[in-house]
């Protein structure tokens, strides 16, 4: 027994996260994101069979996929520049606003019941699966990006929907950059780099956001931040995003924008439930 769980299902759970670690690195890498949307689910079953409280625990899950994602990041941001596709014009006009947005993330978070994010969740994922399953490549909005009010106003809404739903932002910004004209190839690499200080801003947010709560979070927490989480999963995550990135400029994605769609959904169901 460890903390009053069975080893064997313990064990399991490891194994399963640092499965979850290594599709999470490819994902970061192929499609500009920092999985997120992948492990907020994984470890919301985790921490159910380690009786977190409720109130508490979808805030964990956020605050620990933004930590575990930070590496990835960071890792698939330069695997990219060396390939000389990030549009740093596009970070630059999207990186504080987006900080802006994480921070309002972090403050509803610290204040507001878990059923909020996970409503949340549901939102973003849904439209993001949408996109993934039923989005054509000829689906274009404007020929460019806006100006510096609509740069402010997308940069702001990419870390909003980041910071309450545990992502780096790169599965929205992927979408509204190819909706305006730009292609995949470079706002894959382009996402890759905004979520670095995305997901930097976001680590500093849940752990200051989730201090007044320590009494009920599980040890070796800091604020909303697993610390076990992220020792199991983020240097799996780490190793495997610079092989997603270098598969992101070879490879057909369809199949897999299909399978993460069907698995957004699919956790989005369970949330669903979870709040019936």
């Amino acid at each position: 027994m460890i903390l009053g769980v069975p080893t064997a299902e313990l064990l399991a759970l490891a194994g399963l996260i640092i499965v979850a670690g290594v599709i999470t690195g490819v994902l970061a890498g192929l499609f500009g994101i920092g999985g997120g949307a992948l492990i907020v689910p994984v470890l919301y079953e985790v921490f159910r069979v380690l009786d977190v409280p409720d109130e508490v625990r979808f805030q964990l899950c956020v605050g620990t996929s933004i930590a575990i994602i930070v590496p990835t990041n960071v890792l698939s941001f330069l695997t990219h520049c060396g390939k000389g596709a990030v549009m740093m014009d596009v970070v630059r006009a999207w990186a504080l606003p987006a900080v802006a947005g994480v921070a309002v993330g972090a403050s509803i978070a610290a204040f507001a019941p878990g059923g909020v994010l996970k409503l949340a969740f549901v939102l973003i994922a849904s439209v993001i699966a949408g996109k993934l399953l039923f989005g054509r490549d000829s689906w274009q909005i404007a020929d460019d990006l806006p100006g510096r009010a609509g740069m402010i106003a997308y940069g702001f809404c990419i870390g909003l929907a980041s910071s309450l739903m545990g992502i780096s932002g790169g599965s929205v910004a992927n979408m509204i950059m190819t909706l305006h004209g730009k292609s995949i190839h470079k706002a894959v690499a382009t996402s890759a780099g905004l979520g670095v200080p995305i997901t930097i801003a976001g680590t500093i947010g849940y752990v200051l956001a989730g201090l007044p709560h320590q009494q009920l979070l599980p040890p070796l927490s800091i604020g909303f931040v697993s610390l076990i989480g992220f020792a199991l999963m983020a240097p799996v995550a780490s190793f495997t995003a610079p092989y997603g990135a270098r598969l992101a400029h070879a490879l057909s994605k369809r199949r897999l924008e299909v399978a993460f769609g069907c698995f957004l959904l699919l956790a989005c169901i369970r949330f669903v439930a979870s709040l019936v």
